[in-house]
C-alpha cells in the first residue's frame, strides 16, 4: 500500500468514526456495511437479512483488522475471566449464498427474513417475549387458508426456522469455563467487534497525530499521508 493510499485509509477511517458517534448501534453497523457493500444504496443495505449484514461486518473486520476475533466475558456460574478466539472464516462459513430475503413457512403462516428495520423497531421493547411476537408480526407476509393458529403460539418455532434460514443472524457461542467446567453462552456482534476496532484505531492515529503536530508542526492530513514506517520512525524520534 502506498503512503497516498494509506494516508487515504486513514482519513476515511478518521472520518467513519467522527460520523458514527452519534449513531445508534443498528445505524453505525449499516454505515459500517455500506464500506462492506458499496455497490448497495442505503434503503437496500437497510432491506437486506441481519446475516448479510453480520457477513459483511465479518469480512470488513477480516480486511481492516485481521481474521481473529477475540472476546473477554466472566463465566456466569464462577465469574472466571475467560477468553475465546475465532476465525472469521469459520463463522463466514455458514453465511447465506445470497441477498435474498426468502419466505420461511410455519404452520401455514409465511415470514421473510428479519433486516435492519425490524430490528431497530423492536430494540426499545424491555418485555423479550413481547419483542419476539412484535418482530414476527413485522415479519409476517400472510398465511394461507388453513394456518388454524394464532401467531403467539409460533413464537419458539418461527424463532427457531428463521434462525436456521439466516444463521449469522443471531451469533452465539458457547463458551466453556476452564476453572469450573461451566458452558457460558457469549452472544457477537460483528458490528460491535467492529467498532471497538475502528474507535481503537482512530484514537491511535489522533495520538499519533497530536504527537507529531505537537513535535514538527505538521498538518493532520500531512502527517496522515506518512507511509506507517515513515510515521513510526518520527514517531520514535519525536518521543526520544
Amino acid at each position: 500500500m502506498t503512503a497516498t493510499m494509506d494516508g487515504n485509509r486513514n482519513s476515511a477511517l478518521l472520518a467513519l468514526w467522527e460520523d458514527g458517534q452519534a449513531l445508534s448501534p443498528i445505524d453505525r453497523s449499516l454505515v459500517l456495511c455500506a464500506w462492506a457493500r458499496p455497490e448497495l444504496d442505503p434503503e437496500q443495505l437497510a432491506r437486506l437479512p441481519l446475516g448479510a449484514v453480520n457477513a459483511a461486518l465479518l469480512q470488513l473486520r477480516a480486511a481492516w483488522f485481521g481474521s481473529v476475533i477475540e472476546l473477554e466475558l466472566a463465566c456466569e456460574q464462577c465469574g472466571e475471566s475467560l477468553e475465546t478466539r475465532m476465525a472469521t472464516g469459520d463463522l463466514l462459513a455458514n453465511a447465506r449464498s445470497d441477498d435474498d430475503p426468502a419466505t420461511v413457512d410455519v404452520q401455514g403462516f409465511l415470514f421473510r427474513l428479519p433486516d435492519s428495520r425490524d430490528l431497530a423497531a423492536i430494540t426499545h421493547e424491555p418485555d423479550i417475549d413481547v419483542a419476539a411476537l412484535q418482530l414476527l408480526q413485522r415479519c409476517c407476509t400472510g398465511k394461507t387458508d388453513d394456518a388454524g393458529i394464532a401467531l403467539h403460539a409460533l413464537l419458539t418455532e418461527a424463532g427457531t426456522q428463521l434462525e436456521s434460514a439466516d444463521p449469522l443472524a443471531d451469533l452465539r457461542l458457547d463458551v466453556a469455563c476452564h476453572a469450573c467446567g461451566h458452558h457460558t453462552p457469549a452472544a457477537l456482534d460483528p458490528g460491535s467487534v467492529l467498532w471497538s476496532d475502528v474507535q481503537r484505531q482512530a484514537r491511535q492515529l489522533l495520538e499519533q497525530v497530536h504527537m507529531l503536530a505537537s513535535a514538527y508542526g505538521w498538518t493532520e492530513s500531512e502527517i496522515l499521508a506518512l507511509g506507517e514506517a515513515r510515521r513510526a520512525a518520527y514517531l520514535d524520534m519525536a518521543s526520544a
